[in-house]
């Protein structure tokens, strides 16, 4: 599903799960299992549309 088709709630459940997943692979060791590169970039353009709709999220925190 593109992103630009995608509902806002869906937009934010999907940008929150990266988000909670990066936290809990920081606190597991700090490398990141599951948020790759490719996960990286699937959130940035979730991130890019959700300021275009003027959406209210926590961003990711990416540093280790």
């Amino acid at each position: 599903m593109k992103v630009l088709e995608m509902k806002s709630e869906r937009l934010l459940a999907y940008y929150e799960n990266v988000r909670r997943q990066v936290q809990i692979d920081k606190q597991t060791g700090g490398e990141f299992r599951f948020a790759g590169e490719g996960m990286k970039k699937y959130a940035e353009q979730l991130r890019v549309e959700m300021e275009r709709r003027g959406l209210q999220f926590s961003p990711i925190d990416w540093d280790d």
